[in-house]
């Protein structure tokens, strides 16, 4: 761990403190998520226990994964995927009928989030984070639209002041027969927060809408004297946290069984939580302009994951929404992380008795606008024109995200995509492609169609060679030398000549470079475009929606004559 860094304490406070109130009615919700299948006719204290977790949670993996992780600017906490495996965790120990004890819950819940925190420390250890790059989109894509709808379906009975079953099938198709049970003020609480978060940031963004909707409306429900009391939150303990081993007697523990309950959603949360966090390292370098170690974060993550587990808070990783918040208010190192956590500390220590008046139907309310976000309805809208083999990836990831298991979507997913790229490399050596070719993106000598360039032209164009195809596993390299792109340039050539083959990952990623070397106030000329990519680039809009068809051009030549009457070198 290096020294903390104090140069910008004034933004980092500010940034910490402006990502912690967005952070506390997150891990409030999520938290009650996580032990949403207990009922409280048998815990009735269970909404205080759930939302005590998810605050734990919040300050553990937050102050821990900013002391010794590798993304200086990353706040981290509970987040909707692992808030998922948690309480599925817990759905199978409720519902298993060999216990009904919540203590046996609590201890089975840490030593699973103690054992993901083993496993992200050895995965940084073994330096898998690098391996995040062989993720293709749709992978990604199916998989985090399944969370976002496993999300809202979870969250449906809640809104509508219910228990909600357990499984994804029985929550759909349970739904008509149970309507009739709804509570009208907890429908409306919740409608209303929902309302208050997508309409609130058109009248400001400085002020949290989450924070402002749960504020809000539990205020207004403390006026309707005919709410039932029993489905706000309840009180939540006060005080420093404290270990599981010292909350409860741990005679009598069949420690032989709580492993083998653990190990396999610890695993779960140990690889989705990796890959949730160094997805936002991504982020949080796109907007500070740095890089981040991943494999140092995921030491980080785990180290925190683990005290969240020795304290009984639920597991997290990097979340994308309070990082951004974070940044954008001024935070850019670790100490912004900290300050976070010392905040919803300071929370939990002196404010924890007002958040008992908490509807659970407005956190619930919370969550679905969380879920929402969380579906890639960019990916969603793409299906028609992106190639059939991606489409297919997708919908499969997600459908068996829904419905299956998590772990289970993302490897056949893995396997299914690869099939289908060694399929595509195959197809494409057999038509000619030199199959020793790899994907290069580097600063290399002109080609030999450049040497008509005259040295007017050279000073401010930046030409950007590609040799391969542009697919999941070499994006990561194609988006750093993007970045490398000198400011002082008016012009960036990118030569697709030996482009022969694009997947969505890499139209994607080709997009969002396009966009910022737009952004910059750059021109992007593009020059030999082979079928296939000019096939998606145009099935997808991006020419001429982002490069006008004129900006591409069948030769370099043709190139250099435009550069020529753009400059007036004539």
């Amino acid at each position: 761990m290096k020294k903390l860094n104090t140069f910008n304490l004034k933004g980092d406070i500010f940034g910490g403190i402006t990502a912690g109130i967005v952070a506390l009615p997150l891990a409030l919700a999520f938290g009650i998520q996580a032990f949403g299948v207990i009922d409280v006719q048998d815990i009735p204290n269970i909404g205080a226990i759930g939302a005590l977790a998810g605050l734990v949670g919040a300050i553990m993996i937050g102050f821990f994964a900013a002391l010794f992780g590798g993304t200086p600017s990353q706040i981290s906490g509970p987040t909707g995927p692992m808030t998922v495996i948690t309480a599925t965790l817990i759905s199978g120990i409720w519902s298993s009928g060999t216990t009904q004890s919540i203590e046996t819950v609590l201890i089975t819940m840490s030593v699973a989030g103690m054992l993901c925190g083993l496993f992200q420390i050895l995965f940084g250890i073994l330096k898998i984070g690098k391996y995040i790059r062989y993720i293709p989109y749709p992978v990604l894509s199916g998989f985090m639209s399944g969370i976002g709808i496993i999300i809202i379906l979870q969250q449906i009975y809640p809104l509508f002041g219910m228990k909600s079953p357990v499984l994804i099938v029985d929550m759909i198709t349970q739904f008509p027969s149970k309507i009739a049970g709804f509570d009208l003020y907890a429908l409306l609480f919740g409608i209303a927060t929902i309302v208050i978060i997508y309409l609130f940031p058109l009248i400001t963004k400085k002020v949290p809408a989450t924070l402002v909707a749960l504020i809000a409306v539990t205020i207004i429900s403390l006026f309707v004297k005919s709410f039932n009391p029993a489905l706000t939150i309840g009180e939540i303990p006060s005080g420093m946290p404290l270990p599981f081993f010292a909350k409860f007697s741990l005679a009598g523990i069949a420690w032989g069984g709580v492993l083998k309950t653990a190990v396999i959603p610890a695993l779960t949360l140990a690889g989705l939580g990796s890959i949730d966090t160094l997805l936002t390292s991504v982020v949080a370098d796109n907007i500070t302009k740095t890089k981040h170690n991943s494999n140092k974060e995921l030491i980080g993550q785990g180290i925190g994951n683990f005290f969240a587990g020795i304290f009984c808070g639920i597991g997290g990783a990097g979340a994308t929404m309070r990082t951004v918040v974070n940044v954008k208010s001024g935070g850019r190192t670790r100490i912004s992380g900290i300050v976070h956590a010392i905040f919803l500390l300071a929370i939990l220590l002196g404010l924890g008795r007002f958040v008992k008046y908490v509807p659970l139907s407005v956190l619930s309310g919370i969550l679905i606008t969380v879920g929402i976000g969380i579906i890639d309805f960019k990916g969603l809208k793409d299906l028609p024109n992106i190639p059939r083999a991606d489409a297919v990836v997708l919908l499969t990831v997600l459908f068996l995200t829904v419905f299956v298991d998590l772990l289970i979507a993302v490897g056949i997913g893995m396997i299914i995509a690869c099939v289908l790229f060694m399929k595509r490399a195959g197809d494409l050596v057999e038509s000619g492609y030199n199959a020793g070719e790899i994907t290069q993106f580097d600063k290399e000598m002109p080609w030999s169609d450049e040497n008509g360039l005259t040295d007017d032209i050279k000073h401010q164009i930046y030409i950007q060679r590609l040799n391969g195809p542009i697919f999941f596993g070499s994006i990561t390299r194609f988006q750093e030398v993007m970045h490398d792109v000198p400011d002082d340039v008016k012009v960036v050539i990118i030569r697709m000549r030996l482009v022969s083959f694009m997947d969505q990952s890499g139209l994607y990623a080709m997009e969002t470079a396009i966009k910022d070397l737009q952004a910059k106030g750059v021109m992007v000329l593009m020059t030999i475009i082979q079928p296939q990519p000019m096939y998606m680039l145009t099935k997808m809009n991006v020419i001429p929606a982002l490069i006008p068809q004129e900006h591409t051009f069948p030769t370099f030549e043709d190139c250099t004559h435009f550069l020529e009457e753009l400059f007036h070198l004539n």
